[in-house]
């Protein structure tokens, strides 16, 4: 089945609602296990929710609350990312962090978060004095008073891994539908009928990962919701890619009971980052950049790093983070052959693969086809398909010979990679989904120099007309 061929009136055993990066691991773990599935997507590309805008950071999971679904999640996560990267063409930049105290409270506070840590399973962090933390990074502030350093928080690349683990799901059986919202839906006592724009789909059982719309997808179907999405939007300042050099860490703040707080970061694209805020809004889709918090962000990250001062500013971008009334994961399992896994909040990135397990191995008995290890699914050869590498941790393509041009000078994107981009069961749908896929529009100039060549090589293509993305 293609994506544009109708859709099939036999019978689906899991219907994945919802394309961020915990829908496209749910996908590849059920897929991989041998079960039919298909993943139902509103938008017109895959990652156009929560999962296009975060700080890209593997997290080893040190500060999440102990004994939490969160904490096993995302270390089961981490773990098995470190293991399948390189099988998948995925990169890792092993930065390590450092938690910097700026206050005397703060570097009081610093002994029980690292025990937090060791009870988290994390316990390579150690502490660094004055003197230890200035010769660990040299740029920082004159107010750091002292750290400790969790040496396998890493940088990836949060558009890739999602995109691979969809591309291998699809490799192994499932299906991917875009502009398909579940419009409605309803359960028979053995099984699912979801409507949508593009037909029916039958399914054997349900997986709710909408993200910022998983309460309403829970009320549509079930009637009912245990959680309220709050959205929390998180801004970000992007600095020119000289400032990659003045700082070798993740560079992390005290957190707080609320938020993980303001990181400096390098980026997997030779960039440094500022950010997120943490600012709660109505609003689900819309994440609108704000000058005067911008303002005040950037001043937070000169009083990080001073030398930022003297850096130029490549982007801004905000994202939203479907946090809810309660600090913890909401995953439920429903007597309607239905888990709902909501209020993935900014951990989502790392804990997605452990999230994919978790539900997997927990599947209830009676969802179709049983409890995850006894399912009667038979698993298919696996198979480990490699997305093009677009960090600067490996090769890139215009290294190589071949490669039709440069399309895109700022961030070197050729034009073999975007009509690669352009091809294939997952080809980009939007020019947001070029751009997470190959970087085009991504720099200094923000697509100034390459709209007319995109324009170009995109006409047509697209479901949605080739508009930038705010920020």
């Amino acid at each position: 089945m293609t994506e544009h061929s109708p859709l099939p009136d036999d019978l689906f055993d899991i219907a994945v609602i919802g394309a961020g990066v915990v829908g496209c691991a749910l996908t590849r773990a059920f897929a991989m296990a041998g079960a039919r599935v298909i993943l139902l997507e509103k938008a017109h590309d895959i990652l156009d929710g929560a999962s296009k805008g975060n700080s890209a950071i593997l997290h080893t999971g040190f500060d999440a609350p102990v004994g939490s679904l969160e904490a096993a999640c995302v270390a089961a996560g981490h773990a098995e990312y470190l293991d399948i990267h390189d099988r998948l063409g995925l990169p890792v930049m092993k930065t390590g962090a450092l938690v910097i105290a700026w206050t005397e409270d703060e570097e009081a506070a610093l002994p029980a978060l690292m025990e937090q840590a060791r009870q988290n399973g994390v316990n390579d962090v150690h502490f660094l004095d004055r003197t230890a933390l200035r010769e660990a990074e040299p740029g920082l502030g004159a107010a750091a008073r002292a750290a400790f350093r969790v040496p396998r928080e890493y940088l990836i690349d949060p558009w890739a891994a999602p995109l691979a683990y969809l591309t291998q799901a699809m490799a192994h059986g499932a299906a991917l539908r875009r502009n398909c919202p579940v419009t409605d839906g309803a359960f028979d006592g053995t099984g699912w009928r979801l409507t949508t724009p593009q037909g029916t789909v039958r399914t054997k059982a349900v997986i709710n990962a909408a993200g910022l719309y998983g309460d309403r997808v829970d009320q549509m179907l079930l009637g009912r919701s245990n959680f309220t999405i709050r959205p929390r939007k998180g801004q970000f300042v992007v600095y020119d890619k000289p400032a990659f050099d003045l700082a070798t860490h993740i560079l992390l703040p005290v957190p707080s009971k609320t938020t993980k707080g303001i990181v400096v970061c390098r980026t997997i694209w030779g960039n440094l980052l500022v950010g997120p805020t943490a600012e709660e809004q109505e609003d689900r889709e819309t994440a609108v950049l704000v000058p005067a918090t911008l303002d005040a962000l950037r001043r937070r990250g000169e009083e990080i790093l001073p030398a930022l001062a003297q850096h130029d500013i490549t982007a801004l971008y905000a994202g939203l983070r479907p946090a809810t009334e309660e600090k913890e994961y909401r995953v439920t399992r429903h007597p309607e052959n239905m888990v709902t896994v909501g209020g993935i909040r900014s951990t989502g990135l790392s804990a997605a693969l452990g999230l994919a397990r978790h539900i997997l191995d927990g599947w209830p008995q009676g969802f179709g086809q049983g409890d995850g290890q006894g399912t009667g699914w038979t698993a298919p050869a696996t198979v480990w398909p490699k997305v093009p590498n677009i960090s600067e941790a490996g090769p890139r393509d215009w290294q190589s010979p071949g490669h039709g041009g440069i399309l895109c000078h700022c961030e070197m994107v050729t034009e073999r990679e975007v009509a690669a981009a352009l091809t294939g069961p997952l080809a980009a749908r939007s020019l947001a989904g070029l751009k997470r896929r190959t970087r085009v529009t991504m720099g200094r100039c923000q697509g100034y120099h390459c709209a007319a060549r995109l324009g170009q090589v995109t006409d047509g293509v697209f479901s949605q007309p080739m508009v930038p993305e705010d920020g």
